[in-house]
């Protein structure tokens, strides 16, 4: 099995994507990707050892991508509330920029027990950027000193990925990335009304 990351591996594993989140992870065949890739059923075998292992490579492949770019979304923020603005901006802009990603992520990765751990690492990933923003807010005196971070990063990463899903569920017939700053507003003001206008 070859290693080097050809142009052919690249073009069969966008149309894995497309084929994953076409038919499903479970239903989908080796013979439906290579025909979308143009290439001869084996000609898989020479990159991968199986279906599961596409999907691996992957969820791999575009996880790397999508933290680069969040990282240095993250990087170019100012203060917490840029960062953690940047931060789910770029989540959103990525997810929409790429439906079959989305689709994937949201509708069939969650539900693979073969690769929870691999989910988990990712999910690890995200709540440790979570983690700083939200401590270097506390520090700066943007954010409340009395909230628990490790609820507050599950509380985001909970609404981002329903967000998502609400919009995968759409079949994305609205603009995804507009809904990040409403969404950061509401993590920062809350839902509670204000009394007697202060």
């Amino acid at each position: 099995m070859q290693k080097n990351k050809t142009e052919k591996y690249h073009k069969i594993l966008h149309s894995a994507g497309a084929v994953f989140a076409e038919f499903g992870f479970h239903k989908a065949t080796i013979s439906q990707i290579a025909a979308q890739a143009g290439v001869a059923d084996g000609t898989l075998y020479l990159y991968f050892k199986n279906k599961d292992d596409i999907l691996y490579q992957f969820i791999s492949f575009k996880t790397e991508i999508v933290f680069q770019k969040m990282n240095e979304a993250v990087k170019s923020g100012r203060n917490a509330e840029d960062k953690l603005r940047n931060l789910i901006r770029c989540h959103l802009a990525e997810f929409q920029n790429d439906k079959h990603m989305a689709i994937i992520f949201q509708s069939e990765v969650r539900y693979l027990r073969d690769i929870e751990s691999q989910i988990k690492d990712i999910s690890k990933m995200y709540l440790d950027l979570l983690s700083d923003i939200i401590e270097l807010g506390q520090i700066e005196g943007s954010m409340r000193q009395d909230l628990f971070v490790g609820l507050v990063k599950r509380f985001i990463l909970g609404a981002v990925e329903g967000v998502i899903n609400t919009w995968v569920t759409a079949e994305g017939r609205y603009d995804l990335v507009a809904m990040a700053d409403p969404l950061v507003d509401l993590f920062l003001s809350g839902v509670r009304g204000r009394v007697n206008g202060s």
